[in-house]
């Protein structure tokens, strides 16, 4: 309730009688009541000042009468400001969600924010707080029922997802596409794929311009074999939203599986138009124009993605182990350098740097890297795998078994386990343990019964013991799963892609593919690299996402070429000036990055990173009066 202030020379107000009913609370009369006594106490001294000007025989009368009245009076108005209540706004929607009204709209994005921030720290009970709380005040609005469902995933609390997903759909009355795009990812995600079509399919009823609803069903499709029913999702997606990169990206993609590489490049040209600083688009074209042996033109696109997007850490990535597939070390090494500096708290890259100073410099300096890897981020699993094959391959067997026995400790279920078991069976089995290397790798197929790489190091050993039968039989079991289970392309992107479809085309680039015959079956280092893990929920992304770079070992092991056709590749007709980009764009000297590489605080190179690139401005002086 508003009140008007009284001016210092209107006289104080009659007193009400003091029977009347008290209104505020405690902390809301003490500050009115030492709001008002302010305010009469700069009135009397205002109209002692003004009587004293003018003068005359009352003077020294009224003065003394006001100060006989002050106290009194001070009491009196106290009085009135416990009865009176000020309005004081409510802090973040706290006092009105405690009084059981509506807070202000404001208030929803305020928390949404919060929540944002609460689920980057893990700080998952607090989020789930506030996401009941926003939903208990805005029913109509689908944004927490997303959260929240996304939050119960994080968490594998699936049922409760679902349940979340459902209840959102009935209280915006089936109209908000984005609750049904997600509860869709998450029945693709357990296998219910009927079920992911239908809730796709009310997806894209509720509103026929949701791209991601299209996109995704059209990925799931593809996922299936549904290659016809993939490009006809994609064109209604392209009729009712328009060109979108995604949508072009996926076609090219399509065409270039089936080596139809012109058309490829028309519909990349098209999604790069739509946007040109997507860098998943670029490197999506360079892998393409790899397969088709164009690598001029794959260094070309490689440069056009680091210009749109200097930061991105697959950019750097995957150029690096191109430049290393080429024989181009040197360049190889500096791009990882530059990628390391620019994001200098991602394993990964660290990883790929350790590989290649093994295979090209020393164990000793590869070890370091290693370790500064493993302490940026102690739960990627692929960096103690990586490590734990080096560490075998340098004779050292007790050190590769602890490693592995890492990794395992970080989970023991994902394709990285597999993965992991696989290589520590390879190892037992050189080491002539035979039976625990059986024990590993049925525990790897256990886990994932579809990687040929295992099934013929399980028949190669079989072999090995004089038993060519147990060998052939477990050959014709991998042979007769093959044909039971619907082959996932490795080109294909998941759903949660979007984010960064370049993601799984990596997996070309990377050989990541499992081998075709049982001729790679010797290969030992493939069988330690660690496979990309399944798209988890929109924010699986930092180490998660960032997996497969992580089996850069394939890229940077198989060229044994030395640094000789260096020179002669990197003057292969580029006119890019790195050196001149990493000073403009990156604020970085090349001449530094084996001293930023050799910091160790990440985060103090992002400190210093900033400080060179924002430096602080100096206050304008202002005019003295």
């Amino acid at each position: 309730m508003a009140m008007r202030l009284l001016s210092p020379s209107t006289p104080p107000p009659h007193l009400p009688s003091p029977g009347a009913k008290p209104l505020a609370s405690a902390a809301t009369a003490l500050s009115s009541s030492s709001y008002f006594s302010l305010r009469l106490r700069r009135a009397r001294a205002a109209a002692a000042a003004g009587a004293a000007a003018a003068g005359g025989p009352e003077r020294d009368g009224g003065r003394f009468e006001g100060e006989a009245m002050g106290g009194a009076f001070d009491r009196g108005l106290a009085e009135i400001a416990k009865k009176v209540p000020l309005f004081e706004p409510a802090t973040d929607g706290e006092l009105a969600a405690a009084a059981g009204e509506r807070p202000l709209p404001i208030n929803l994005e305020l928390w949404l924010y919060r929540i944002k921030v609460h689920t980057r720290k893990f700080e998952f009970p607090e989020a789930e707080k506030l996401l009941d709380k926003c939903i208990s005040f805005w029913p109509e609005d689908g944004r927490p029922y997303v959260a929240l469902g996304k939050l119960y995933s994080k968490q594998s609390r699936y049922d409760k997802a679902r349940a979340v997903y459902e209840r959102g759909c009935q209280a915006t009355q089936g109209e908000n596409p984005y609750i049904w795009q997600c509860w869709a990812v998450l029945e693709s995600k357990g296998g219910n794929i009927r079920r992911a079509r239908e809730l796709f399919d009310a997806a894209t009823v509720a509103d026929a311009k949701h791209i991601a609803a299209w996109h995704g069903w059209a990925i799931l499709e593809i996922k299936q074999g549904n290659i016809k029913k993939a490009r006809n999702l994609l064109g209604k997606a392209l009729k009712y939203c328009g060109g979108n990169e995604y949508i072009y990206q996926t076609l090219a993609l399509l065409e270039a599986k089936a080596e139809r590489f012109e058309q490829a490049r028309t519909l990349f040209q098209q999604a790069t138009q739509s946007n040109p600083k997507s860098c998943a688009s670029w490197l999506a074209w360079a892998q393409v124009e790899m397969r088709a042996g164009n690598n001029t033109m794959a260094r070309q696109l490689f440069e056009k993605a680091v210009q749109a997007s200097p930061k991105n850490r697959f950019s750097w990535h995957v150029w690096a182990l191109f430049e290393a597939n080429e024989g181009n070390i040197d360049k190889a090494r500096k791009l990882l350098k530059i990628g390391h500096a620019v994001n200098p708290r991602d394993p990964v890259i660290l990883q790929s740097l350790a590989l290649l100073e093994y295979n090209y410099s020393s164990a000793n300096v590869a070890r370091v890297l290693f370790r500064k890897a493993s302490q940026i981020d102690p739960r990627h699993q692929p960096v103690w795998i990586a490590w734990g094959w080096m560490e075998w391959k340098e004779g050292n067997a007790r050190t590769a078994r602890a490693l592995y026995q890492r990794a395992l400790s970080v989970n023991s279920t994902n394709e990285c386990a597999a993965r992991c078991l696989q290589a520590w069976g390879v190892l037992e089995q050189r080491a002539g343990n035979y039976t625990a290397a059986r024990r590993l790798l049925r525990s790897s197929l256990s886990i994932n019964s579809q990687s040929e790489v295992t099934w013929m190091t399980w028949a190669a050993l079989e072999e090995e013991q004089g038993d060519p039968v147990r060998a052939e039989e477990i050959r014709n079991l991998y042979f007769q799963q093959r044909i039971e289970v619907v082959d996932d392309a490795s080109w294909v992107m998941g759903f949660l892609d979007i984010i960064d479809p370049a993601l799984d085309s990596v997996k070309k680039l990377l050989n990541l593919d499992q081998p075709s015959g049982p001729a790679r079956r010797d290969t030992v280092k493939s069988t330690a690299e660690p496979s990309p893990p399944t798209t988890r929920s929109s924010a699986a992304e930092s180490s998660e996402t960032s997996a497969p770079g992580g089996s850069g070992t394939s890229g940077l092991s198989s060229n044994d070429a030395g640094n000789s056709g260096s020179e002669a590749v990197e003057a292969s007709g580029s006119d890019f000036d790195l050196d001149g980009f990493v000073k403009k764009r990156l604020a970085l000297d090349p001449a530094e990055l084996d001293a930023v590489l050799e910091g160790s605080d990440p985060r103090g190179v992002v400190s210093q990173r900033r400080k060179r690139r924002l430096p602080r401005k100096p206050l304008p002086l202002l005019p003295v009066p």
